[in-house]
């Protein structure tokens, strides 16, 4: 028996299952930009079915606009805020015992570095080597660099669009039917292949997320920056009762 597992979507709907269940997932892994933990449960809890589960992720966005470096985390109990150190985020992530993962590695100014891998190499439970924004060059390195760090692989779709769920999949080889075997199959280091489409799909999916990428670090950027007031995963916000005012980058 396996699991097949699309470890990172950003959107939920019914569009989005129905999606997955065509591409014959049992599991997807939830984790929108700038939304807190309790929210993103609740929907993920909605949108779980018989068929689909939906397990609620965060990536958790660190360091300062000009060097941020992504982090997805699963089985958080406690919510961990945006603009934070690195460093504040894996203590928060570790005092917790969450499931570390590093996607998109060494890509463009939105990752942790190869020295950053090494450092949290303890921490990190495995490494994405096979994302759809990536060109092909970008895989390869993310794969050298889990061979490298002796990290265990993953791959997702990464899907900002819906039509995105399921072009990638980490099929373990075990039943997964909860948050916490999930976890446990991360940290166990559960025997697994990485599935991807090497189509034409898979080039749709690339131009298309790209495409979406630039969209979101320009006009949807400048509307959160301008337009939106605090960000709710921002540390200032009143949900984080001032425990990472210390951490926080601005």
């Amino acid at each position: 028996m396996s699991s097949r597992v699309d470890c990172h979507v950003k959107v939920l709907d019914e569009t989005v299952v129905e999606r997955a269940t065509q591409a014959e997932l049992d599991v997807i892994v939830y984790a929108p930009h700038f939304q807190r933990l309790p929210e993103i449960r609740e929907t993920a809890t909605q949108y779980s079915n018989d068929d689909l589960l939906v397990v609620p992720g965060r990536e958790v966005f660190t360091g300062p606009w000009s060097d941020r470096k992504h982090v997805l985390a699963i089985g958080l109990e406690e919510p961990v805020p945006d603009f934070i150190t690195l460093e504040a985020a894996m203590a928060a992530f570790d005092r917790q015992d969450a499931t570390v993962l590093a996607p998109h590695p060494d890509f463009l100014n939105v990752s942790l570095s190869p020295a950053d891998l090494r450092e949290y190499c303890e921490t990190i439970d495995a490494i994405e080597t096979f994302n759809p924004k990536h060109l092909p060059p970008h895989n390869r390195r993310a794969r050298r660099l889990a061979d490298e760090l002796e990290l265990p692989p993953f791959t997702s779709s990464y899907a900002h669009l819906p039509s995105s769920v399921g072009v990638a999949h980490t099929a373990f080889e075990t039943v997964i039917e909860s948050e916490a075997e999930l976890c446990e199959a991360f940290e166990n280091d559960t025997p697994r292949q990485i599935v991807r489409s090497n189509g034409l799909d898979r080039w749709q999916t690339t131009t298309a997320e790209l495409l979406h990428l630039g969209y979101e670090n320009t006009w949807k950027k400048a509307e959160r920056l301008f337009l939106s007031g605090t960000e709710p995963t921002h540390p200032d916000h009143i949900a984080y009762n001032g425990r990472f005012d210390d951490a926080a980058v601005y």
